[in-house]
């Protein structure tokens, strides 16, 4: 009997039942004709008064009237008016305030019962003139009432103010869930992005540096030690990449744009390895750059040396061997500016090998993304004729 009704818990259950029992014990003790049956509907309401408030208001206040029309307009009595059971409906009055999702049905449950106060007072029409009533009756009850409809006010506010902080705090923690799933998608991004940057730059200087070196074993043999001597740094590097790529996925800490991570120290430094290496593998290469590059921070030197390194893989991928590469680096008061140009080795944008660089990839991907992330912008496509060219812009964030 004390299950909980739709989720309510079981003690609000029970103190409904026995509000319920309370008002037909109320009712017993009076001996009209219709008091026992008028109290028990008023009970049943009781029941109702937290799942459907406005509908046991409504139950109680066609009773109240039946029970006033039956105490003063019948010939024997039929009920007693006012009585102790009719303090459920204060109570009623207090459950649709408290809970009524708008306001006007607030202030229509306290006009109800300011009304039934002022009935049973004596105020009614069937005494005939207003001196008749009872103004002590009429200021003691509409006293009660009005303290009551108060109270309630109060609850009310206080119940939907505690809703509010709930909300709050459920949309907080749905935002924080969020924020930390985009926060882990970035991170996966940037790793990716190093993953691919590492791995595909270095496989490929090394497949080109062991092709070449094959070929010149017997014929140049000091050009075949100085590719062996370039795979051996190459592969070295791109392992001490891969264990501090692998240290971040194991530990959980920043990506691999935060200058605080574990991380073999990048710089601007290490452009010219990188140019240095493509030369090796067979490209000709011709580095610029203009102005002091020393302000940026660590995030953005890493970015501007995977752009490079990046755009020299696909060279090497696409136009191979023999490609003329200009890389040109500007750095200016508030702006990074890279521009990577190569010749496609005379392979015109129509080629196969042309068409396919054109379809993009990974690689695109990342730098884009890379500049993205900087808040820059990047733009990579064929050239008139032959080649390709690589161009972004990096606002410039000093290092701090």
């Amino acid at each position: 009997m004390l299950r909980r009704l739709q989720g309510e818990p079981w003690f609000l259950t029970a103190y409904d039942i026995a509000l319920a029992v309370l008002v037909v014990w109320a009712a017993s003790q009076y001996t009209a004709e219709y008091d026992l049956l008028i109290g028990w509907g008023m009970a049943l309401a009781m029941l109702l008064r937290r799942r459907r408030p406005l509908a046991a208001m409504g139950l109680v206040s066609g009773l109240a009237l039946l029970q006033y029309v039956l105490d003063d307009y019948s010939e024997y009595g039929l009920a007693s008016a006012p009585a102790a059971y009719d303090g459920a409906l204060l109570v009623a009055m207090v459950s649709v305030v408290t809970h009524a999702r708008t306001m006007w049905h607030t202030y229509a449950a306290g006009a109800v019962v300011l009304v039934g106060i002022v009935l049973e007072s004596g105020y009614g029409p069937h005494y005939g003139t207003l001196g008749e009533g009872d103004f002590t009756t009429l200021f003691a009850y509409a006293g009660l009432g009005t303290a009551l409809w108060l109270t309630a006010m109060v609850l009310r506010t206080r119940r939907l103010y505690v809703a509010s902080l709930e909300a709050r705090a459920a949309t907080a923690e749905r935002e924080r869930e969020h924020l930390v799933r985009l926060a882990a998608a970035e991170e996966r991004a940037e790793i990716a992005r190093e993953l691919h940057d590492v791995v595909a730059h270095s496989l490929a200087v090394m497949i080109l540096q062991a092709d070449g070196a094959g070929y010149a074993l017997k014929s140049a043999p000091d050009k075949a030690a100085s590719a062996l001597k370039a795979i051996g740094d190459t592969g070295r590097d791109a392992l001490e990449d891969m264990h501090r790529i692998v240290r971040v996925l194991r530990s959980g800490r920043a990506s691999a744009q935060d200058p605080d991570t574990d991380r073999r120290r990048v710089s601007l430094d290490d452009l010219e390895t990188v140019a240095e290496r493509a030369r090796v593998a067979g490209l000709k290469v011709d580095l610029t750059v203009e102005g002091d590059g020393g302000r940026l921070s660590t995030a953005d030197e890493l970015t501007v040396l995977r752009i490079v390194q990046e755009s020299l893989t696909n060279v090497l991928r696409h136009a191979g061997p023999g490609a003329q590469v200009a890389i040109e680096l500007r750095f200016d008061a508030d702006a990074v500016l890279i521009s990577v140009v190569d010749d496609g080795a005379g392979r015109l944008a129509g080629s196969p090998a042309a068409a396919d660089r054109a379809s993009g990839g990974n690689g695109l991907v990342g730098m884009r993304e890379r500049v993205e992330v900087s808040g820059g912008t990047f733009n990579a496509g064929p050239r008139m004729g032959a080649g390709w060219q690589v161009e972004a812009e990096l606002p410039v964030r000093t290092a701090g």
